[in-house]
């Protein structure tokens, strides 16, 4: 699909936008009905967009790498490159609420980890805080700091960036993109081995969990040494 300047430019703002709705799609392109918003968006991108189980608006990947654009950031150009506005999901803004600011000692993921806990009474897993500070260095609003292990801290003061709560985890949207295909898949296993497969998954949570466990320890260890 070849897109027109204007099509392009709409599209760069579905992938700011994203989750959106036609109502936010009408006041920026100066549409005056939800309709005619879902017709512009099905002729003129129905390759790059999509409804997700909340049937708001979103970009699909090769959406973003057409028009160059992060997904969920707004207002980057005016400010060295740091965003004025984000949208992530809730552990993203969790993460972002607790972490070291610029001026401060930068944290391991397990410091922010023991923070998240603290602050808001709820155990999300190592691995889960860590794609929400990675996900928020590629938005440029956090930065590393190599010591014994990798290190985070903001890139801006906090209030200098407004962070608005999507529905969903990006994670969980490229499930949905691909849920039908994986529907179909599922369906048309085999079940003879339901039992063999059960102990093996069981097994392999366990062995995660233990994972996880162990690399939470080493964490902390290097941090007290630090």
């Amino acid at each position: 699909m070849v897109l027109s300047k204007q099509a392009k430019k709409r599209l760069a703002d579905v992938v700011q936008l994203q989750p959106t709705k036609n109502k936010e799609l009408q006041e920026r392109w100066g549409i005056d009905s939800g309709s005619e918003i879902h017709q512009y968006l099905e002729s003129e991108l129905g390759e790059y967009y999509y409804r997700d189980d909340n049937s708001l608006i979103r970009a699909t990947e090769d959406a973003a790498e057409l028009v160059d654009v992060a997904p969920g950031v707004e207002g980057s150009e005016d400010n060295d490159g740091i965003p004025s506005i984000i949208r992530v999901p809730e552990l993203h803004v969790r993460v972002f609420t607790v972490l070291a600011g610029p001026e401060d000692r930068s944290q391991s993921v397990v410091s922010v980890l023991n923070d998240v806990r603290e602050e808001f009474d709820v155990d999300p897993s190592v691995e889960d805080v860590r794609a929400a500070l990675q996900s928020l260095r590629q938005k440029d609003v956090v930065t590393v700091v190599y010591r014994t292990v990798p290190t985070f801290q903001l890139a801006t003061p906090r209030d200098m960036v407004d962070v608005e709560q999507t529905q969903q985890s990006d994670i969980d949207d490229a499930a949905d993109v691909n849920s039908t295909h994986t529907d179909v898949n599922t369906h048309s296993e085999p079940t003879a081995n339901t039992g063999d497969t059960s102990q093996h998954s069981t097994l392999n949570t366990d062995t995660d969990a233990v994972q996880s466990d162990t690399l939470e320890q080493i964490e902390t260890e290097f941090e007290d040494v630090n």
